[in-house]
């Protein structure tokens, strides 16, 4: 069957074993076409029930006593997060903060754990955040920030990082490499072992940021040896705007490092008050404060599914719902002047692709407003579509191409002025 009949994605929703999971989720309207689970996951109905539990029999009845069994939960709950979709053991991982700030303290916590080395690296194609706080860092502590320029095509494939490529710049004054597991923009994946390893070699640490690839992917924390790594929980994670992110700190390496926030719930004698600040013994050293506790029951709803589901099968539904998006790119797309900016290897990508158009900003307003389908813009001239595994099947993937090619195709996204929000 050819992958441009729609019978083609009928017939892998009919043999989907993940495609239940589908009325789990609130889709208010079913003729809408949502590819940007990569930006933020569809609202699981089992979320709603217990947030409405948490505030009906736990913080209305319970008060402050409820922090008794509260004040912990960012530890349990960061071990449901690492079975299910990091596959790391327990007491390696918080739920905690945002990935902004577990970024920047496991980021400068890795760096005073290598004094006298003077340089950190990332590369350009980096999401801005990242970058952006290792350039505070850097002019904080007088460091040499090295950008790896992996923008320019004719050099680099999809902006993926490889062990070849990051070989010239190791050397024995580097104490941090920091890289996503898949490039936000590109979809690229990053083998976190190898760069893991090699980094380890000169006597560096990697910290990784797993923000796009956490529950699409398997990242296997525990088996690749890493170190340290954060990501969100409002993506693949469908764990809701604004919910609270996670860091991993291997357990080889948790008595080695301090981070720069010496918050109160790290305190090893947390609730005596003492005048010095004396580091908790395991992960709880590296949490700041209270938990989000509204937060925290969303991840723990959402992952406890991703958990249920099994992070293999959700991987391996990613990479085929992303090879049909390639192969109805190459029939319907290609032709129409955008190029693939995704690698066509399964094994170096995650659950989005990026397609590449001059015209990038204004088709993604027009397949909004005409044709009732959310994909997701970045700057320069990126198209970003995912397939959420567990939120979108493959007929919501295929209908939104067949779309996206009826409209670009009659130029009627010429129509629709480009702008008119601060959000893209």
């Amino acid at each position: 069957m050819n992958v441009t009949d729609r019978e083609y994605a009928l017939e892998l929703d009919r043999n989907d074993p993940l495609a239940h999971y589908k009325s789990q989720f609130v889709v208010s309207d079913p003729e809408l076409c949502y590819l940007d689970g990569n930006s933020l996951g569809r609202l699981p109905k089992a979320t709603v029930a217990a947030i409405n539990a948490f505030m009906t029999n736990e913080w209305g009845p319970e008060v402050v006593t409820g922090w008794g069994h509260w004040v912990d939960e960012a530890q349990p709950t960061g071990d449901l997060l690492a079975a299910a979709a990091l596959g790391a053991g327990p007491g390696q991982t918080l739920v905690c903060d945002t990935t902004s700030v577990n970024f920047y303290q496991l980021c400068l916590a890795a760096i005073h754990a290598r004094p006298g080395r003077k340089t950190i690296i990332t590369d350009v194609a980096n999401f801005p955040t990242d970058r952006y706080i290792l350039d505070g860092i850097a002019k904080q502590f007088n460091l040499n920030l090295v950008l790896i320029n992996n923008e320019d095509s004719a050099q680099v494939a999809h902006e993926r990082i490889t062990p070849e490529l990051l070989a010239p710049y190791l050397n024995d004054d580097v104490a941090l490499v920091t890289l996503e597991v898949i490039q936000y923009r590109s979809g690229a994946r990053t083998d976190i072992k190898a760069i893991t390893d090699q980094v380890r070699a000169i006597g560096g640490l990697v910290v990784w940021d797993a923000s796009h690839a956490v529950g699409a992917i398997n990242l296997n924390l525990d088996a690749s040896g890493v170190d340290l790594c954060v990501g969100c929980t409002y993506k693949y994670g469908n764990s809701g705007p604004g919910s609270p992110a996670w860091l991993y700190v291997s357990k080889r390496i948790q008595k080695e490092l301090q981070v720069p926030i010496q918050g109160w719930f790290a305190q090893g004698a947390q609730f005596e008050m003492g005048p010095n600040f004396e580091k908790a013994e395991g992960i709880r050293g590296f949490q700041i404060a209270s938990p989000s506790l509204m937060g925290i029951r969303c991840v723990q709803t959402a992952f406890s599914m991703i958990k249920e589901a099994g992070i293999d099968a959700i991987e391996a539904k990613a990479a085929t719902g992303t090879q049909m998006m390639i192969d109805l790119f190459d029939a319907w797309l290609a032709q129409l002047g955008l190029t693939l900016n995704t690698s066509r290897n399964p094994k170096e990508r995650g659950g989005h692709i990026s397609l590449v158009h001059p015209d990038a900003a204004q088709i993604c307003v027009a397949l909004r407003e005409i044709s009732h389908v959310i994909p997701d813009y970045r700057t320069p001239h990126s198209i970003r579509l995912a397939i959420s595994p567990l939120a979108t099947s493959y007929t919501e993937v295929w209908d939104g191409f067949a779309r996206m090619r009826d409209l670009i195709d009659s130029g009627a996204y010429k129509t629709v002025k480009e702008g008119g929000s601060r959000v893209t």
